[in-house]
């Protein structure tokens, strides 16, 4: 008896299967690795041909230069991680300088944004100084939700863009923020996995004081410290709710600080844990069937238990030596049937210095470990850099479909 080929797998339910932590009773593993990376900024501007000022202050360039660039790689999903922006925000605009490497805008209010060719971003205040408040200053009862990728970045009490004054925490978030994640929705036409990004509060907390400066704090006021994460874990929880009703295919906490390398696993059970299980569980609590999956760089082959002590049904990124810890064999067994994996492709000496063979060799090793059975998505381990060979990247679709039966 022959049995009948099965029918290709649209890129959404192929990811949808890959997340499922082993295949569902009854239903059958992806008919391959899907393949999906987080692209940096600096990459969409360099590669998505449409102007960086357009990316980065309008969601309908950023998303058309999401799904340019997933076409061309073949990427199974997008990850929508820049909020909306004010419409009309040109109003707020001096002049923009043209430079040969970068532009810089000139705000009304004094401050500038100085705009890379390959890099993010970087907002600046009047005078120069970087809008981080100090911790003695911070009130815990203030904050709600810290957004890195704000026009302005951060601040303290918290204000969007230009706006003059704080917004009440019932209507915190303004109504164009979840702007490009609709966009994203509308025109990947239920084809595309599209995955939302939600800052982790001790994300939030670092990015608001700044790197060294909320890491002594954890040190010297921990009870203030952890005030901060329980405010900050109800503001990403609103966020995050926020986000499902959209009806993203997953939601991704960003909590790129709370490896080996910044915190040790003491300091990850107390003041990374108990925050992003709170919004993991306030998720799942209302929108049960969206997964929720962790991005952690870095040194975290001694966490992955304690990651999955927050209930995420995966974890993102795994770096391999020597940028991180993680051995895919032995992340396969300890999270096979409780999280799906989704990386450990080395961005750096892999994608960014490595040739396409070498590149095609590195995804058949992965897939060798990762693949059997599901549960794993095919991945840079963290996102890609912005001078990555768009060659490079087209391999990784290439070699999931070559070795799929491997």
């Amino acid at each position: 008896m022959t049995m009948e080929p099965q029918p290709s797998l649209t890129p959404c339910e192929r990811v949808r299967r890959a997340m499922e932590t082993g295949p569902a009773p009854g239903g059958p593993p992806p008919d391959r690795a899907p393949v999906m990376c987080q692209l940096s900024i600096g990459h969409l501007f360099l590669q998505a041909g449409l102007p960086p000022f357009d990316i980065w202050f309008h969601a309908e360039a950023f998303i058309e230069g999401l799904l340019r660039l997933a076409q061309r790689y073949c990427f199974d999903g997008i990850l929508v991680n820049l909020p909306g922006r004010e419409p009309g925000l040109e109003r707020h605009i001096d002049r923009i300088e043209k430079g040969h490497d970068r532009d810089t805008v000139r705000w009304k209010n004094g401050g500038w944004t100085v705009i890379p060719r390959d890099d993010n971003p970087r907002y600046l205040m009047p005078g120069g100084r970087r809008p981080s408040p100090g911790f003695k200053d911070l009130d815990p009862e203030a904050l709600h939700y810290v957004e890195p990728w704000d026009v302005t970045e951060t601040s303290h009490p918290y204000t969007w863009g230009f706006e003059e004054e704080p917004r009440p925490r019932e209507d915190f978030f303004p109504p164009y923020h979840l702007d490009p994640l609709k966009m994203a929705r509308a025109r990947a036409g239920g084809r595309l996995s599209i995955h939302a990004e939600v800052f982790s509060p001790f994300s939030q907390f670092l990015e608001l004081l700044g790197y060294e400066a909320a890491l002594i704090a954890l040190v010297e006021d921990p009870g203030k410290a952890k005030a901060c994460l329980d405010r900050l874990a109800a503001g990403a929880s609103d966020l995050a709710l926020r986000q499902a009703a959209c009806g993203p295919d997953a939601i991704l906490i960003s909590s790129a600080f709370a490896g080996g390398g910044f915190i040790s696993r003491a300091h990850y059970r107390e003041f990374v844990l108990p925050y992003e299980r709170s919004l993991i569980g306030a998720v799942h609590s209302r929108h049960p069937p969206i997964p929720v999956y962790t991005h952690t760089c870095g040194r975290i082959g001694d966490r992955l238990d304690l990651l999955l002590e927050t209930g995420t049904q995966g974890i993102d990124t795994l770096d391999p030596p020597p940028l991180g810890t993680v051995d895919l064999s032995e992340a396969k067994r300890v999270l096979k049937g409780r999280a799906f994996i989704k990386g450990n492709i080395d961005p750096v000496n892999t994608l960014l210095a490595g040739s396409p063979e070498a590149v095609r060799q590195d995804c058949r090793r992965r897939l060798a470990i990762g693949a059997p059975g599901g549960g794993y998505i095919l991945s840079s381990a963290c996102s890609v850099s912005p001078r990555v060979p768009p060659e490079n990247l087209s391999v990784l679709v290439e070699a999931a479909e070559e070795f799929a039966a491997e």
